[in-house]
C-alpha cells in the first residue's frame, strides 16, 4: 500500500492523464464565469447535473467523467463572495470522504482558491496535508505557468 503523496508540477491542469480525478472551487451559484472555472465548464458541461445536486457551501458538487470523477468545491455562496478556509477545509473534507468511499487514488487540481479567490496557498497546502495524510492517495497540483508563445 502506498503512503499520501503531494506533488507539485508546473503545467496545464488539463494535461493530467484521464487516472486522475479533478477538482476546483466554484460557487453554489454554479456561475463559473470566471479562471480555471471555466475551462471545467467548457470541458466537462452537465451544468443541469450540476446544479440538482443542490450543494451548499462546505460541500462538493460531482460529476463522473468517464472513468474518473470532477469534483466541484462549493466554498462560497455567489460567484462574486469570496470563501472562508473553513467552507474550503469542509468541501475538501466532503470530496477525501467520497474519494475513500469510491477508492479514488489520484487527483490532480489546481492551487484550489489561491487564484482568484485569493487565499494563501501555503495554509491550503497544510489543510491538504491534514485531510489526506492517512490516506494512499497521489495528490497532484498544478502550477499554472501561462505559456510565453504567441
Amino acid at each position: 500500500m502506498t503512503a499520501f503523496k503531494l506533488k507539485e508540477v508546473n503545467g496545464d491542469l488539463f494535461s493530467a492523464s484521464a487516472d486522475y480525478s479533478m477538482c476546483h472551487c466554484v460557487a453554489a451559484d454554479l456561475r463559473m464565469g470566471k479562471g480555471i472555472a471555466v475551462k471545467f465548464r467548457n470541458k466537462f458541461g452537465q451544468m443541469a447535473a450540476l446544479q440538482k445536486q443542490n450543494v451548499q457551501p462546505g460541500g462538493v458538487a460531482i460529476l463522473q467523467h468517464q472513468d474518473r470523477y470532477i469534483y466541484y468545491l462549493i466554498t462560497k455562496q455567489s460567484s462574486w463572495g469570496k470563501p472562508t478556509y473553513q467552507l474550503l477545509h469542509s468541501s475538501l473534507s466532503a470530496m477525501q470522504e467520497h474519494m475513500a468511499k469510491h477508492n479514488v487514488q489520484k487527483l490532480a487540481l489546481p492551487r484550489i482558491g489561491c487564484g482568484l479567490d485569493g487565499l494563501n496557498w501555503t495554509k491550503v497546502k497544510d489543510m491538504l496535508l491534514e485531510i489526506f495524510q492517512a490516506d494512499a492517495t497521489e495528490l497532484v497540483v498544478y502550477n499554472y505557468v501561462p505559456s510565453t508563445s504567441q
